[in-house]
């Protein structure tokens, strides 16, 4: 078993009061694993004993581990559904929770009917998030020093919200926590210091959010010690407004006056304290960006940038070589690892490369199982509940689907994340996310899998049937080359009749039906514009045979031999692009509304 027992010492300074209170309380958390896990249970046992749900299984006070494990169902959002429903509709009584539901958190992912899972949460969860947070930069002062010496400039902003019908706020997790009172007024921190004002990241309107969060990094450009999003795709979404835009910044700048574009009024007035005229900076903004060389403009504007601070694990990994271009090789730090389900741990080496990221899952969070990964793709009886691995006795190189009981009142739910086991820190193993169960394609929040992909495309069929033509064979990519990306569909159709083949409108619009049937997360991320229209590639006939010629010919089985229907490696691209006869793309947005529905 590899264990790392050791965090580096720190370089170059001594480590801060505050800082080594945070670095035992992990070292004891990790070493302590299996002690913390069974008491993080007895007490969501205990505590949650008299609600419905956990009624049900006859558990009759018992907290240990095996009656819990022998009783209790392992489940899926669906298994949960109505009890939701209950609660979403004003049912107040202890459901899930003893503790009263405060509000759901949105997934990224969504149901079977398209729909955003939504997430039961306790007020209390803020403050084990926030525990969360407050590990972060004492692990990162030991690896990047003088961080308290400058400013974070992170592009972090709010989505839409809504309530259910009986009352409670439905919002995505990082907009719950951005409007608690837990980061409005957090205490001042010299290692988290922004360029953003709250009031920018505060803003309903993401674009009025990103251009004045942009504008105060460009004003304080060399107080910038780290830049950072939440995900890739974020910061390079910023990065693409400052090419759209750098003139009307440096217009900003000049004129010390903030674009009429910028209507928030919380946002106009804290920008009139901070913008002021600087012909100067306006004079480097103009020729940095004239020339349209956009390598390196991360250190050409904030040359004192030790790192990106960014999530580029997962799906997210598409990005690395974009922003590489932009940052010239800085090294990105994947600091964290949380959903809205659970915030799970952290990176107990941020510095390392994408490729090793791991993180370490800290054990009073939630208390969690694991389901061996080639059993996970087998159906969950309830008459026999699998067997879960816990925490303490994972093993390393192995994979698993990560299972969760949390304090809100979820119990052994299927987060539906693939890890692989890579080592231990102390007796806490280290986990490499993998990827999200069943997912295909992801551009930005979206996640799209392969179910709901193939009923996309036999909805946009439909309009085929009058020209006599029908799909033979698909396969997909996401396209990340451009900001944004979006979603490719390569397409072999059978034509009957070559004199009534569909025109470009036809299948312009088999496009917008296939986004049209896509679920709520990527329709959202559409209107955003964080995702561009749909694409499809309609490629000659046999391409698809040749496909197969190709993978049989790197020793895949004629027998076993199934169409991806997702790919990404460079040659299968290469042969699919030099079979295209034709591209079309979404005419339109799709419909979105932020009302959750279907909560009868």
């Amino acid at each position: 078993m590899a264990v790392d027992s050791t965090l580096p010492s720190a370089v170059g300074a001594s480590v801060s009061d505050k800082d080594a209170k945070i670095l035992h309380f992990i070292d004891e958390m990790t070493k302590n694993v299996d002690s913390v896990q069974e008491r993080v249970l007895g007490e969501i046992l205990t505590r949650n004993a008299d609600t419905e749900y956990l009624k049900r299984f006859n558990l009759n006070g018992a907290t240990d581990r095996e009656t819990f494990k022998s009783r209790v169902p392992v489940v899926v959002y669906e298994d949960l559904q109505p009890e939701i429903h209950r609660i979403a509709n004003g049912d107040k009584s202890p459901i899930l929770s003893s503790h009263p539901i405060s509000e759901f958190l949105l997934t990224s992912s969504g149901t079977s009917a398209g729909e955003r899972k939504l997430m039961p949460t306790i007020h209390e969860e803020l403050d084990r998030r926030q525990l969360l947070y407050s590990l972060l930069m004492p692990v990162m002062n030991l690896y990047v020093p003088g961080l308290d010496k400058g400013k974070g400039l992170y592009f972090l902003f709010i989505k839409a919200e809504t309530k259910t019908p009986g009352g409670l706020v439905a919002r995505p997790v990082l907009t719950s926590y951005y409007k608690s009172e837990h980061f409005k007024n957090r205490p001042y921190d010299p290692f988290n210091v922004y360029t953003s004002p709250n009031e920018t990241i505060l803003c309903p309107d993401s674009i009025q959010s990103m251009y004045a969060q942009m504008l105060c990094g460009l004003i304080m450009r060399k107080e910038v010690l780290r830049v950072g999003a939440i995900f890739a795709s974020g910061l390079l979404k910023a990065i693409h407004l400052l090419q759209l835009n750098w003139k009307q910044f440096a217009h900003d700048i000049q004129t010390g006056t903030l674009n009429p574009k910028i209507t928030d009024p919380s946002v106009r007035e804290c920008m009139s304290k901070i913008l002021k005229p600087d012909p100067e900076l306006a004079a480097f903004i103009t020729k940095e960006c004239s020339e349209e060389n956009w390598e390196r403009i991360i250190t050409r504007f904030w040359p004192n940038t030790k790192y990106l601070d960014v999530i580029v694990t997962g799906a997210m990994a598409q990005y690395i070589p974009t922003l590489e271009y932009y940052s010239g090789g800085l090294p990105m730090a994947c600091t964290m690892y949380a959903s809205s389900e659970c915030y799970f741990g952290l990176n107990l080496k941020p510095m390392c490369k994408p490729s090793e990221v791991s993180y370490t899952i800290m054990p009073n969070m939630a208390y969690f199982e694991f389901l061996p990964h080639e059993s996970s793709a087998l159906e969950l009886s309830r008459d026999s509940p699998p067997r879960l691995v816990d925490l303490a006795d994972v093993e390393v190189g192995k994979e698993y689907e990560l299972i969760v009981t949390t304090y809100a009142g979820l119990c052994r739910y299927r987060v539906g994340d693939i890890l692989r086991v890579t080592g231990f820190h102390n007796a806490a193993p280290q986990f490499r996310f993998i990827r999200r169960k069943n997912v295909l394609l992801s551009i930005d929040f979206d996640k799209t899998d392969e179910s709901e992909l193939q009923q996309a495309i036999e909805n946009a069929s439909v309009l085929l049937k009058e020209f006599n033509t029908r799909v033979v064979e698909y396969t997909s990519y996401a396209d990340t080359k451009q900001i944004p990306g979006h979603y490719v569909i390569y397409w072999e159709l059978f034509v009957k009749d070559a004199a009534n083949c569909p025109t470009d409108q036809v299948l312009s619009q088999c496009c917008f039906e296939m986004e049209e049937s896509l679920n709520v997360v990527y329709r959202q991320c559409r209107v955003a514009d964080s995702i561009g229209p749909l694409e499809i590639r309609v490629v000659k006939n046999g391409t698809f045979e040749e496909l197969m010629d190709y993978a049989i010919s790197r020793g895949a089985s004629i027998n076993q031999y199934k169409v991806p229907r997702c790919v990404s490696l460079t040659p299968i691209m290469e042969l699919l692009d030099s079979r295209v006869v034709s591209k079309h793309f979404s005419p339109a947005s799709p419909h979105w509304a932020p009302e959750p529905r279907h909560l009868a």
